[in-house]
């Protein structure tokens, strides 16, 4: 069964930063979403794209823009499902990470993720495996049993997270 925030946030792919001194409204949006409450689109929005889309789909969240806080949210996964919140670090600071969720697996070794701030962009790309640091699942819902499938959709090869 595919998660209801999970569709909630496939409707914002193509949503873009806007360059120079203008800020896109709906990424402004995401932003209030968290503590941050962050008011242009040059910040790491990757955090605010997920609290915003559990918030609508009334899941608790971790009302923070550190893409960190979602490694101890809900409840820890043994590998990835679809719709699963997934933490990655983010090269070359492990401290930093980068957070969305999971759409897919692409062979063995990458898995596809449905993030914000990927090219400052919403959209779908594909990461290295050995980059996850947490697969998570709200603790409200039965975590779900089905293996992951394969993704077919259009993707971009690891996008810039920063």
């Amino acid at each position: 069964m595919r998660p209801h925030w999970l569709g909630i946030a496939e409707k914002e792919i193509g949503t873009k930063e806007i360059p120079g001194e203008q800020d896109n409204p709906r990424i402004v949006e995401y932003a209030q979403a968290t503590s941050l409450k962050a008011s242009d689109d040059e910040v790491p929005w990757c955090s605010s794209l997920v609290n915003w889309c559990m918030m609508q789909a009334g899941i608790t969240r971790t009302n923070s823009a550190a893409a960190r806080s979602w490694s101890t949210w809900g409840r820890p996964l043994v590998g990835p499902a679809m719709g699963c919140v997934v933490v990655l670090s983010r090269p070359p600071n492990p401290a930093h990470g980068h957070v969305a969720f999971c759409v897919g697996v692409v062979g063995t070794d990458r898995i596809a993720l449905l993030g914000g701030n990927q090219n400052n962009q919403v959209s779908v790309a594909t990461y290295p495996r050995s980059r996850v640091v947490a697969y998570r699942w709200p603790l409200t819902l039965e975590a779900p049993t089905e293996p992951c499938p394969a993704y077919t959709g259009q993707q971009t090869k690891e996008a810039s997270t920063a």
